[in-house]
This record gives C-alpha cells, structure tokens and sequence, in this order.
C-alpha cells in the first residue's frame, strides 16, 4: 500500500470513528427514503433507529441540467413521495450525483449508476486521470415544514489502465454507485485527492445534516 494511499484509509477510519461519537435524540420517528446500504449505515450513527421506505419514483424525469439541481430534486421527490403517507414523522430523502466539467462552458457530464459494465467502463474512463465533483442532494421533512440542501466534495482520481478499470467492474462493486465507484471500497486506491465531506462522497453528508437537524432539535424543544 502507497503511503498516500494509507493515509487516504487513515481519513476514512478516522472519519467513520468520528462520527460513531454523534446520535440525536429526536423528537418524532425518522424515516429514511432510500435504499441505499452506504446511507442506512451512515444515517444509524447519527439517529440510531429508523425507518426506511423505498420510495418508487421514475428517477429520469427529475433529472436537470444543473447536476445540483438533479440531486436536489430527486431528494426532495423521494422525501415528499414518503412524507405523503408519514405524518407526524422525519423523513429524509437523498440522492448523489457524479458530474465531470464538460468542454462547454459551465456545463457538467452528469453520471448516475451504471446501466451495465460498458457503461460503468465509460464512467471510470471518463473520471481516470482527472477531478469530478460529487454532490449530494438532501430533503429534510419534518411536522413543520421542508428543507432541501446540498453537499459537494472534489474528488481526483489518478491515471487508471484499462486493466484496473476492468478488473475492479468484475468486482460488481460500481454498478450500484454512482459514478460507478466506491471510495470507501476497492476505488480508494484510484483517490489522488479528496477535499469535502467523506461522507458525502459515501452517499449522506453527515456534517451538514446533523447541523440541520440539531437545528430542527433546538426549534422543536418546547
């Protein structure tokens, strides 16, 4: 192992151990309107018991040019689609989104989970020897009212063959993530640099929604 590559897992383990020390008391039930394992692990060590319900939603209709705009709205749709049916509960909704800086000016390539390998080789491809963004998008409804926010952290991956992209596709690690990869899995040895939220390249910005919702806590108090 790269001695840059241990000091990347050191952050990671470090992070992880962190965020073991916060869990919120709150004062309704929470749900969490995703599927995902990577935010289910993360959202269990901020609020300890949840729910989840799985929205079902047609995510490509909500899908906008601005890559901020998508994770947001796909946040709020699937947080919005539980709360309908979940009165006098916390529903939380998120979604991630991978985007690289087109050619065109201000523009972004936008890229979600992987339709099959091809696809998740054409992202890694895309993302090899370059920095990329990751955002991910939050809604937060509660009793009293709806708050939608997002997180992004820079990622840079190295220089990666063609031989690594495929072998780490065989691994079948990228084809539920987006941007076809996991930097807490087998991609952290394609990680040159990080600067944001671990978490929020995991799939929940822990930072930022534990500010909210401590927020929320202080409001709510009565």
């Amino acid at each position: 192992m790269s001695r840059r590559l241990a000091s990347f897992c050191t952050v990671v383990a470090a992070a992880k151990v962190q965020l073991s020390e916060r869990m919120l008391n709150l004062p309704y039930p929470v749900i969490l309107a995703s599927g995902s394992p990577r935010r289910k692990e993360l959202l269990r060590q901020l609020v300890g018991e949840f729910e989840v319900v799985v929205p079902d939603l047609d995510e490509s209709l909500l899908v906008q040019e601005d890559p901020w705009g998508t994770a947001e709205s796909l946040a709020q749709a699937k947080a919005a689609l539980v709360a309908k049916t979940s009165r006098g509960k916390i529903v939380i909704g998120g979604d991630t989104v991978v985007a690289v800086a087109s050619s065109a000016e201000s523009s972004y390539v936008q890229l979600g989970k992987p339709t099959d390998q091809d696809d998740a080789f054409r992202m890694l491809r895309m993302l090899s020897g370059r920095e990329h963004v990751v955002i991910t998008g939050i809604s937060v409804v509660t009793p009293h009212g709806t708050e939608v926010f997002s997180d992004t952290s820079r990622v840079v991956f190295r220089e990666l063959s063609d031989v690594e992209v495929k072998t780490y596709i065989e691994t079948e690690e990228p084809m539920d993530k987006a941007g076809a990869y996991a930097i807490q899995g087998g991609a952290a040895s394609f990680v040159e640099e990080v600067d944001g939220s671990m978490s929020n390249i995991i799939g929940l910005p822990m930072e930022a929604l534990e500010e909210r919702l401590a927020r929320y806590l202080a409001m709510a108090k009565p």
